[in-house]
């Protein structure tokens, strides 16, 4: 009797205790639970970014991604950032590699944009302006093979490379007598050239913006190529008015220019206008205001080389003093210290035409 009595207490003691210790487990079992299934969503989360096969904003600089246009189809992230490359030229802004790329052996031109002068908009913007200047396309313009944004912001245009000189070194040699640089079908057919890109560009409503000889590269037959086109549109203000004070130290800034935000097909065409003055002088026409001179047969024959006439007679292509005026006469209207005075493209174009004739 004493030891049923015993029992029975036992279980009366020891029954709460149980019932709780069995709470507690099962209270702990359901915690556990919860927070692994909660900890796998968490990683889903993390994850699953790189499950969508979603195209990501250019420019949003959380993840390196390479957009190809028409004709740069045999690019690749790997092959751009491990191509071998030299430098080929500088600025403020950004700097210009020549790489050769590794599977397909051809060369391209890095042009590495550094990220405090790459402009700060919203990926709409940024997206809209690379787009544009990807599918532009014309015989006469060095085209946007592809863009890179890596994922500390740095950003690479990819083009392709032309390995026969710019413009500026054309007239160089035109200035040292170089054969091939006094021939006026030579100096004609570049300046035609130049004049169909900038129209391409102005009928698809972009602005050069940087428009010089140095920006103008040729191939082996003399056909002009113009490049940076635009580029004022991916930079900040402040890299911006560099790329103006370099132009105006140059010669090529229109006066009506006071921020790089201003340049218009007007500016363009003042710029062409010093290169055509350029092509046909063999000089450099730094901080010089071409209207300046009277146009009178003395003033315009000293902006040309006698050589260009030489040369045109010796050659048998008829070149007359009145055709090399001409073209002067076009080059500087298109230099008019006024832009409303300035001809458009389509005009200069007709103008070459019939000088040609």
């Amino acid at each position: 009797m004493r030891k049923t009595h015993l029992v029975k207490l036992i279980l009366v003691v020891s029954l709460p205790t149980i019932f709780l210790i069995g709470v507690a487990i099962i209270f702990i079992f359901i915690f556990c639970r919860r927070t692994k299934t909660e900890t796998s969503e968490a990683q889903y989360d993390v994850e699953s970014p790189h499950e969508k096969q979603e195209f990501p904003d250019i420019g949003s600089e959380t993840e390196e991604e390479l957009v190809i246009f028409n004709g740069g189809e045999d690019l690749t992230i790997c092959d751009i950032l491990d191509a071998p490359g030299e430098v080929i030229g500088k600025s403020s802004y950004g700097t210009l590699y020549k790489a050769s790329l590794q599977r397909s052996g051809k060369l391209r031109v890095l042009r590495f944009l550094r990220p405090l002068c790459a402009v700060r908009s919203n990926s709409k913007e940024f997206n809209d302006v690379i787009e544009l200047l990807g599918f532009v396309r014309h015989d006469n313009l060095v085209p946007l093979l592809g863009f890179y944004v890596g994922n500390r912001g740095e950003k690479l245009m990819i083009h392709p490379f032309f390995g026969s000189g710019n413009l500026s070194d054309f007239i160089k040699f035109l200035a040292g007598g170089d054969v091939e640089s006094h021939k006026w079908t030579n100096i004609l057919s570049i300046t035609i050239g130049i004049a169909k890109a900038l129209d391409h560009l102005h009928t698809g409503m972009i602005v050069h913006g940087n428009l010089k000889s140095k920006n103008i590269l040729l191939d082996q037959s003399f056909r002009p190529r113009v490049s940076d086109f635009g580029l004022h549109l991916l930079l900040n203000l402040a890299a911006g008015q560099e790329i103006l004070e370099a132009s105006a130290a140059e010669g090529y800034k229109a006066p009506e220019l006071i921020k790089m935000k201003e340049v218009s097909k007007e500016s363009d065409v003042y710029s062409f206008g010093m290169i055509m003055l350029e092509l046909v002088s063999g000089k450099e026409l730094k901080s010089r205001n071409p209207t300046g001179s009277v146009l009178d047969h003395n003033k315009l024959s000293e902006l040309y080389r006698p050589e260009i006439l030489r040369r045109g007679v010796k050659d048998g292509i008829g070149v007359t003093e009145e055709c090399v005026q001409e073209y002067i006469q076009l080059a500087m209207s298109c230099c008019s210290p006024s832009p409303t005075l300035r001809p458009s493209f389509k005009q200069v174009l007709k103008k070459l035409e019939e000088i040609r004739k």
